[in-house]
């Protein structure tokens, strides 16, 4: 009789799992060419939430495909396919801005919910009512830096060097607008090359240190153009000369850091994630990343941004029965509130962004390893390009 039991419930269980809803969802990302190790740690991300959170009743089927570059037309045609080919139900990914921008007119033709796990541009949510970030707006980090600077750090003068696209022109306006708010002057704003290359940053940084700022923020993409800019800056002698190197967190990204050596000591950055962060679903996350890709690997920004980006697509499961209609999903979504490794976040239901803390960190050597020491931490920060209707997020 018992023997019966356990065959019918075995027989139950392989039932449940053959009649499980799929749930497809379309991840876009820089899998091969300059962005393939940030495509490698928001694909790190996405597994580490199904991992320590299982989405129990659904069969989630991932499709990858590779959009190569961030030229935009690459990831269009990428979008078309994933939508009319692979059938996905939900589009996921967008490590570049120009690509999210470009795809925006695909994704409203797919009516698809379609999470952005990195590209930071401000206004890309307003291209499409289907987008919802996970990641940030470059506004969080640079108006919220530029405050800081002025009035933590005690600037009164910056230089500005930033990647000539669009999240850097972002960068530049949101620091500018704040430092300047603040009582500070911006001496210098100069254009470095573009994303799709590591430029040779010594003739940018030499024109920033002869105009002799407090401080010189620098955006670039992370990846080799973060690794290249602290090099470019201790070879220069820049902190001996007096000036301090601040930026968002792009410039020390957790998976480059302990390669930058002494020239990163003393760096300021703000931003809403470093691996260091002492929270306990930060500590999970780390532990849980480093037992499966090992104890020198580390997540990042953009890690998170696929963690998190994984959640919401989660919860609009759940919320919707499997079935993800792009409407009841984004019901679902807004407001949703979540706690994160980067600490709580909300999805703002106005503009479908993301409202989250920002941290000031300053890198120091600790026990042989460079740390990311928070100075001070700034909670439920919006996108203030939206906050502030500053065009063309009016």
């Amino acid at each position: 009789m018992i023997g019966k039991f356990i065959l019918a419930s075995a027989l139950a269980t392989v039932a449940c799992l053959a009649q499980a809803q799929e749930v497809r969802i379309g991840v876009n990302l820089p899998y091969t060419g300059i962005g393939a190790e940030l495509a490698q740690q928001i694909d790190r991300g996405m597994e580490q939430y199904l991992k320590l959170n299982p989405v129990k009743g659904y069969k989630i089927t991932i499709v990858k495909r590779d959009v190569k570059d961030p030229s935009g037309g690459n990831a269009r045609n990428v979008i078309q396919e994933l939508l009319t080919q692979d059938k996905v139900d939900v589009l996921a990914g967008w490590v570049y801005s120009p690509n999210a921008i470009a795809a925006a007119p695909v994704v409203n033709a797919g009516k698809k919910l379609a999470v952005i796990m990195n590209a930071g541009t401000a206004h890309i949510t307003q291209m499409s009512n289907y987008y919802v970030r996970t990641s940030f707006s470059m506004w969080h980090a640079g108006y919220t830096m530029g405050e800081a600077a002025a009035k933590n750090l005690k600037a009164k003068t910056a230089v500005v060097g930033f990647t000539d696209f669009p999240p850097g022109k972002d960068m530049l306006a949101s620091f500018r607008r704040a430092f300047e708010a603040s009582g500070g002057k911006v001496l210098d704003e100069i254009p470095m090359g573009s994303a799709g290359a590591v430029p040779d940053f010594t003739p940018f940084f030499q024109r920033a240190k002869d105009k002799k700022p407090d401080v010189f923020f620098v955006f670039v993409p992370a990846g080799d153009h973060s690794s290249a800019v602290v090099r470019t800056y201790g070879a220069l002698g820049m902190r001996a000369a007096g000036i301090k190197l601040i930026g968002p967190g792009d410039i020390t990204q957790d998976n480059k850091l302990q390669g930058m050596g002494s020239a990163a000591v003393g760096l300021v950055t703000m931003h809403h994630y470093h691996a260091d962060l002492t929270n306990a679903e930060n500590q999970r996350f780390v532990a849980s990343w480093k037992k499966d890709y090992g104890a020198d690997s580390t997540p990042d920004f953009m890690a998170v941004g696929g963690y998190d980006g994984m959640a919401a697509i989660a919860h609009a499961i759940r919320a919707t029965k499997g079935k993800v209609d792009a409407e009841e999903a984004l019901t679902a979504l807004r407001g949703w509130k979540f706690a994160s490794p980067r600490g709580p976040i909300l999805i703002d239901p106005e503009t479908r962004d993301i409202v989250m803390n920002q941290y000031l960190s300053e890198v120091i050597m600790k026990n042989g390893r460079l740390f990311q020491n928070t100075i001070a931490t700034f909670e439920n920060v919006k996108d203030a390009c939206k906050a502030l209707k500053i065009p063309p997020c009016k």
